[in-house]
């Protein structure tokens, strides 16, 4: 017999995989890692078919990139003339993912002054990288059986095992496939509500506080994603404080009385803190305290005098590492964004190693770091060999260039970077 427990676990497993494949996909993934099968409990998938707006227009669904999807786009949409938004490239884990924007020419005639098609790709298990910032513009767009195949500008290119696309368009009703998406979709039901979460339990204060606190940890762990974020996270210090969560909490959630239970779930808040140290003390105190109103559960440590700490290998803080490994490198061009002029940037993520030699093998960290207008931008597959040969020419706050794997990634800014790789 399956319990209420059960029940509710299912429920927000299907609700989290209901939205999209690329999120299943995800999900499928990380729970196979911690030895789980969430397929076997999740009905079957369904295919992205076309929606409406909130005027009832029709909207493109997110298809695979094959032959058959392509041939769909082509009439409506001129690639030949296309040019490139916004390029990224990133690694994950050992194989090569990629975000490509083009902004596209519409074959068919819009109502007014239309914001321009955006025609956005992302590619898995890409093998192939070459851009320069004179491929920024034509594309041509092959999806065969095994391989996708992008080629931009004179020698630009993008090779991947498979990807899917979206046409960011308002006026996608208007085209040839709109128009025969909008013969056979459903109109859009007026008593339609978005998708609601799966129904929640009352909690009781320490309860709730813990889940506050876990909720905000898997925040600021999701926050990695975006680059700028990426080196500013304490990730491995939330991973050891949180470490066995799942079952501190069944433990603590299966005390008879609601006194205990109560105990448990403070203890098990506190066990966090202590794991965290002072700093994530500071922060789990914050939290309680502006979401759950208990920040006597754990109190902050006090605030020590901060003074600068010398180097172990008494080296200036200005060092430039001689290696590096590139995680993300990204491209935008210049654009319009509603209504505001955007200009040019570029933006890379690297993995530096430990500051002093006495720590070499101690871990590696990521540096972001970004510019606009970049005079130069060159990406190839090879600068994702992991570490490599690191130069910068130039002070960061100046005209500063930066050479990985000798040539393989090559960035360069005449205003400087938004920091040091130091």
């Amino acid at each position: 017999m399956i319990s209420k427990r059960e029940r509710r676990a299912t429920a927000v497993l299907e609700w989290m995989a209901g939205f999209g494949e690329r999120r299943r996909g995800w999900m499928t993934e990380q729970a196979a890692i911690a030895g789980c099968d969430v397929e076997a409990h999740l009905p079957p998938a369904e295919p992205d078919t076309p929606g409406r707006d909130y005027l009832g227009h029709v909207m493109a669904p997110q298809p695979r990139l094959t032959r058959q999807s392509v041939e769909e786009l082509l009439p409506d949409y001129v690639l030949a003339s296309a040019s490139v938004r916004h390029l990224q490239v990133e690694r994950a884990g050992d194989r090569l993912t990629a975000f490509l924007q083009l902004v596209a020419d519409r074959t068919f005639a819009v109502d007014g002054p239309a914001p321009p098609a955006l025609l956005n790709m992302w590619l898995d298990d890409v093998t192939d990288v070459a851009f320069d910032l004179s491929d920024a513009r034509g594309v041509t767009l092959d999806a065969g059986a095994r391989e996708v195949g992008i080629s931009l500008g004179p020698s630009g290119r993008l090779r991947a095992a498979g990807g899917e696309y979206h046409l960011d368009d308002r006026s996608w009703h208007l085209s040839a496939a709109g128009r025969r998406a909008d013969a056979v979709t459903p109109p859009r039901d007026s008593g339609a509500i978005r998708r609601l979460r799966p129904p929640g339990g009352e909690l009781g204060p320490g309860a709730r506080a813990a889940a506050a606190l876990l909720r905000h940890a898997m925040w600021e762990l999701r926050s990695v994603r975006y680059a700028v974020r990426a080196d500013r996270v304490p990730v491995l210090k939330l991973c050891g404080a949180f470490s066995g969560a799942g079952g501190a909490i069944l433990a603590a959630g299966s005390q008879r009385g609601g006194r205990r239970r109560e105990a448990a779930f403070r203890d098990v808040i506190r066990t966090w803190a202590d794991r965290g140290g002072p700093d994530l003390s500071r922060w789990f105190s914050t939290v309680l305290g502006e979401e759950a109103g208990c920040s006597d559960i754990v109190a902050p440590p006090s605030t020590p005098e901060r003074t600068p700490l010398p180097l172990a290998d008494g080296s200036p803080a200005s060092d430039v590492p001689s290696q590096a490994a590139l995680v993300m490198a990204a491209w935008t061009a210049a654009h319009t964004d509603h209504q505001k002029e955007r200009p040019a940037t570029a933006q890379l993520q690297l993995a530096l190693p430990p500051r002093t030699h006495e720590d070499s093998s101690g871990p590696w960290r990521l540096r972001t770091v970004s510019c606009a207008e970049p005079d130069s931008f060159r990406l190839s597959t090879d600068a994702f060999r992991g570490a490599g040969p690191f130069v910068q020419v130039g002070k960061p706050t100046a005209a500063c260039g930066f050479d990985l794997h000798r040539g393989a990634l090559l960035a360069a800014a005449r205003d400087g970077w938004s920091a040091s790789v130091t």
